[in-house]
């Protein structure tokens, strides 16, 4: 199974929900738990960020496709709604 990429910045709120979100669904289900995660800052890897096609983070890619873009105003709760939904479609294949 290839890596979910989460593209993110450490200053970003979103990003910190985030976090806490896939931590918590990891912790409630153990097939979340079983998916690679690679958290990706995008300072550190621009090259790797300007590669993939988003512009709010976090954003998740998986196979080269956009799983989750995070929207302006989310709250923790719909983050991780959308973390959850790109769990389960990495978990379908």
């Amino acid at each position: 199974m290839n890596e979910i990429e989460i593209f993110y910045l450490a200053s970003c709120p979103y990003c910190v929900k985030a976090q806490k979100a896939a931590e918590e669904l990891r912790a409630e289900k153990p097939d979340y738990a079983a998916l690679p995660l690679r958290w990706i800052e995008e300072s550190r890897e621009p090259a790797l960020a300007d590669s993939r096609d988003y512009y709010y983070v976090p954003s998740l890619f998986w196979r080269g496709e956009k799983l989750s873009e995070a929207r302006p105003g989310q709250s923790f709760e719909e983050i991780k709604a959308d973390l959850r939904a790109a769990f389960d479609r990495v978990l379908r294949g």
